[in-house]
């Protein structure tokens, strides 16, 4: 079968819109999934009663089962006990609990990195626990943290394919949707493969010039 460059121009609208999709369920579930993260690393280091272990115990169950498996029981299991979600904001809570978990540990780390004198200087210029945590110590664990948070948020968006399984129309959804129309397997493939590559490419862009500003007070 040869390469159909016709085909796969014409499949463009439909590809695009498929794009847009994953675009704003990775977009939101990165965001939201760094705030996870924050939350459940700042709940570890400070070993707060309760939170701490619950934190724990998330981030060990997310780790530990399939994600396509967390998947089905959000969008078929929830709606059992009353919780029915849309295709969409289903994809949102399976992907943001997904990265939430390993942002957490990724974060953590970073705060590991901030030393005791750091916290003790800002509690003697009178900053609370919580003004030091978002002033202090958020920022520079992110600085350390951030080449792993950007693999993290790199596999999030990749892992967005698997939302095709619950009939989410995002852009592997709607190349698998066309091959099953018009069997042409290697234009659509091909296409989806580049189109990810772009998102990733640009995203590490953008990780790259995030990671050059907050590096700057730092290159002096």
């Amino acid at each position: 079968m040869d390469f159909d460059l016709a085909y796969l121009m014409a499949q463009g609208p439909a590809l695009m819109r498929g794009l847009w999709l994953t675009i704003q369920v990775s977009l939101l579930s990165i965001v939201l999934s760094v705030l996870v993260g924050l939350l459940g690393a700042a709940a570890r280091v400070m070993e707060v009663p309760v939170l701490d272990p619950a934190v724990r115990a998330y981030v060990e169950f997310i780790r530990n089962t399939p994600m396509l498996a967390q998947l089905f029981f959000i969008f078929y299991g929830l709606p059992g006990i009353g919780l029915k979600l849309s295709l969409f904001w289903s994809g949102v809570l399976c992907l943001t609990l997904w990265a939430g978990a390993y942002q957490v540990e990724n974060l953590r780390g970073g705060l590991a990195t901030v030393g005791k004198g750091l916290r003790e200087a800002s509690y003697a210029l009178g900053l609370t626990p919580w003004r030091f945590f978002h002033l202090v110590a958020a920022p520079l664990a992110i600085r350390v943290a951030l080449p792993a948070m950007l693999n993290t948020a790199i596999s999030l968006l990749k892992n967005s394919s698997y939302l095709q399984a619950i009939g989410l129309a995002e852009l592997t959804y709607v190349a698998i949707d066309r091959i099953s129309m018009d069997f042409r397997t290697i234009e659509m493939f091909a296409a989806i493969c580049v189109i990810y590559l772009a998102l990733v490419l640009v995203l590490s862009f953008l990780a790259s010039r995030l990671e050059f500003r907050l590096n700057a007070p730092f290159r002096h």
